[in-house]
């Protein structure tokens, strides 16, 4: 039986598969997939092939691309392949400072680059260190990706300057770092936070930056877990972009979610851009719906269940 924990072949992310086919049996390595194998955990030289869905951030894919060509045995084949608006262009470049001879293509907006691990590859620990977990001013730990990971977010400020002392039991849905979550619990009411977000360098980096007892992670999707009923509120900015691509479907989820985890009484307080079709949803599930905030391009909801 194969050890999960020293894979053969890995693949990174979901790369279409009539452009990119991983090795059968590849292990999941992203972080967006609850549950898959870290990548920074791969033994150096160890992988016999890969394929990479390269993410459309700079510091962010030249870190999955280092990590990769680490893992790799020298001579092992290395598919790297995004769209040519997020990414793609940059591949072939990219890979070849680090010294990579690169054969690229372009099929379906894609550029698709196949190359093999060199026997000493160049500028690898660079590259890591650029894209692994670090601080940012005020100390916050961050990492490139991570929604936000380089500045603060408007609208979660807004949220926050809105929001009253909460109390009981509660839920941050999509934490990124943990900076809703940190004003929360500057409340003594509150029991309990449950901190859910899909990306395990988010969950994380809120692991540092929220030391508190009353706290609890999981890198789970919010639209189907964990099991959370009866909360007495839930804060949330929920995303409303899924691979790359605008998604107002997403952040409606993250509303009807919400209202199926809190208790008869219970409150959201979300933040989202001005231009988010939610409140149909909002009014479809919630008793109440009160504005509480607009400002810089964000708007401000209350809803009672």
């Amino acid at each position: 039986m194969t050890d999960i924990s020293r894979p053969a072949a890995c693949v990174y992310g979901a790369p279409p598969l009539a452009l990119a086919q991983p090795a059968p049996g590849a292990t999941q390595v992203s972080p967006l997939v609850p549950g898959a194998l870290s990548l920074e955990a791969l033994e150096p030289a160890s992988l016999a092939s890969a394929v990479i869905a390269a993410p459309p951030g700079t510091i962010e894919r030249r870190y999955v691309l280092a990590l990769t060509l680490r893992a790799l045995a020298p001579g092992a084949p290395l598919t790297a392949l995004a769209a040519k608006e997020k990414g793609g262009s940059r591949l072939r470049k990219e890979l070849e400072t680090f010294g990579c001879q690169v054969e690229e293509i372009g099929r379906q907006h894609q550029r698709i680059c196949h190359t093999v691990r060199p026997a000493t590859p160049d500028g690898l620990d660079a590259a890591i260190a650029a894209g692994g977990p670090q601080q940012r001013d005020g100390g916050l730990w961050t990492q490139p990706g991570v929604f936000s990971w380089d500045r603060s977010d408007p609208g979660s400020d807004l949220l926050i300057a809105a929001l009253p002392d909460l109390s009981g039991q509660g839920a941050d849905l999509g934490c990124g770092l943990g900076v809703l979550a940190r004003a929360v619990l500057a409340s003594p009411k509150v029991a309990r936070l449950d901190l859910v977000d899909l990306d395990r360098r988010a969950v994380e980096a809120a692991r540092r930056n929220v030391e508190d007892a009353r706290a609890r992670f999981h890198w789970a999707d919010v639209r189907s877990a964990p099991e959370l009923d009866g909360l007495d509120f839930v804060v949330m900015n929920p995303p409303f972009h899924d691979t790359g691509l605008e998604d107002k479907a997403l952040g409606q989820a993250f509303i009807r979610r919400a209202h199926q985890l809190l208790r008869r009484g219970g409150t959201l307080w979300m933040v989202a851009n001005r231009h988010l079709p939610y409140e149909a949803v909002l009014a479809e599930h919630f008793s109440r719906v009160t504005p509480k905030g607009d400002g810089k391009g964000f708007k401000i909801y209350e809803a009672r269940k």
